[in-house]
């Protein structure tokens, strides 16, 4: 038998026994009655990381009389209902929209599952939302045309529905505003509404909203898009026949992840997709040459959105054909090493700050006095529960509810997946879309159009390709970021 102690919050549970001849989990039972956090939920940290229910004591190295940290929430104290039973039914629909924890689905309108899913991701960000509750102004700028205005007033009252009723939402104005704005939405074979690519639906509504909410008239929401989406790009422009080189700047709305048959994991096909041939006329050669480009991210928004480059132009067919192939994403995503020299060394004191807040909820030294922040820096941390299993651990950080406003967000290069649009069949123009959205509560929901459908965690990484089941066309993550 060893004694401990327990520190769990405010909370200190002096001399514990553990019972080294029965299993972890019995001492998390143990705990549970002291704390009343339930053993799925209690993180305990040891030597070499969290304890786990199966472990081996006598490898685990707890020693007589050691402090133990745990974190974990306890389960809520269920009181008796004053009143009798109330069935979700017989709520106001208000408050019915708050008891399912999710927005409602979307009708599809005939092949328009495109759409809904394109819809249900950006629905989720709530920045946009805000952005678009402030538009349009009093007067509204000659600067935005008809049709884009009409787009982005459709969007901020399919949003505004989708958050206010319970039952399916049919899209009819945001798809009449869509096609009139972009007529490709509204092609016909053989009288009947043709499929779209939802990449191409995605990238041209983001496009129409980025000029409707930089409007002058608008200027409280001038970079609206581009702070939120926009990926700033510099790449080294080299011809080995010339010795030319030269530098651009870009931007960007997504990252593109290549796949080929060396490509395994996301991280691989973003590397690949960062570089590139392009054969253009040389000023000293006289003549066309090839030349390479090596892209480094210089800039990085809130959110970051990655299209698997899954769809290619087959001639024998005369149509898209997709890659099937199984590529590996994961739920926190680390871009440190895709960056420029200049953005590593701005991200290197928030990276070290988010470090150490992140190592003090888990109860571990913190290297505050150290100088370098670099080493390991790609892989920042593999502890569990970091992100805290909601996408905002940046949130949850201890002291920062009562930050003073005038501390700006900094972006630490950590990002966490909070949405997938995934692609079903052989050809981007036929098959089925659907969207898998995190809710604030940490909860995925898959929205198969007018069919929200809740799933676990675990389930959403393996939409990772490999056959012909759902598999991932464009991931959406969130920025990872603290206070300075």
């Amino acid at each position: 038998m060893l004694t401990v102690s327990v520190k769990w919050q405010k909370e200190l549970f002096s001399n514990v026994e553990i019972d080294t001849t029965q299993s972890p989990y019995v001492f998390k039972c143990q705990l549970y009655d002291l704390t009343g956090v339930p053993p799925e939920r209690q993180k305990i940290m040891v030597k070499g990381g969290l304890l786990k229910d199966d472990a081996d004591w006598s490898k685990v190295g707890v020693k007589e009389g050691q402090k133990l940290m745990m974190m974990g929430t306890a389960d809520e104290i269920v009181k008796a209902p004053e009143k009798g039973p109330l069935f979700a039914e017989d709520m106001p629909e208000e408050e019915q929209v708050v008891a399912v924890g999710h927005s409602a689905g979307l009708i599809n309108l005939g092949n328009t599952c495109y759409m809904n899913s394109t819809v249900q991701c950006l629905h989720s960000v709530p920045e946009l939302k805000s952005a678009l509750i402030k538009y349009p102004p009093p007067v509204r700028s000659s600067a935005v045309d008809q049709s884009s205005h009409s787009l982005t007033v459709a969007t901020r009252e399919l949003f505004n529905d989708l958050d206010k009723n319970v039952k399916p939402v049919a899209p009819m104005r945001f798809l009449t505003a869509l096609r009139s704005k972009y007529p490709q939405f509204a092609q016909l074979h053989n009288g009947i509404y043709m499929q779209q690519d939802a990449e191409e639906c995605w990238t041209q509504l983001l496009f129409t909203l980025s000029l409707s909410l930089k409007s002058p008239s608008s200027s409280e929401d001038a970079d609206t898009v581009k702070r939120l989406f926009g990926v700033d790009l510099v790449s080294r422009v080299h011809c080995a026949e010339s010795g030319e080189e030269s530098t651009e700047t870009e931007s960007v709305y997504s990252l593109k992840c290549h796949i080929s048959q060396e490509v395994n994991h996301l991280h691989e096909g973003l590397r690949r997709g960062l570089k590139s041939e392009l054969e253009k006329s040389s000023p000293s050669l006289g003549r066309s040459a090839i030349y390479t480009k090596d892209s480094r991210i210089n800039d990085l928004p809130r959110y970051l959105t990655i299209q698997f480059v899954r769809f290619f132009w087959k001639r024998e067919t005369n149509q898209k054909a997709k890659i099937l192939r199984k590529v590996d994403y994961p739920l926190e995503l680390d871009v440190y090493d895709l960056c420029s020299d200049d953005l590593r060394k701005r991200l290197e004191a928030p990276r070290r700050l988010l470090r150490d807040e992140e190592g003090k909820k888990l109860g571990l030294k913190t290297n505050e006095g150290s100088s370098s922040s670099t080493d390991n820096d790609v892989k920042m941390t593999d502890a569990e529960g970091s992100s805290n299993g909601s996408g905002n651990s940046s949130k949850s950080a201890p002291g920062e509810e009562d930050v003073p406003p005038e501390k700006e967000k900094h972006l630490t290069g950590i990002y966490d997946l909070v949405a997938v649009l995934t692609h079903k069949g052989r050809s981007a123009d036929s098959g089925h879309y659907v969207a898998w959205v995190k809710q604030e509560n940490g909860k995925w929901i898959q929205f198969d159009d007018d069919n929200p459908i809740p799933q676990r965690e675990e389930d959403i990484t393996r939409l990772s390709g490999g056959g012909d089941w759902h598999m991932a066309y464009i991931c959406m993550y969130k920025a990872r970021d603290v206070s300075m």
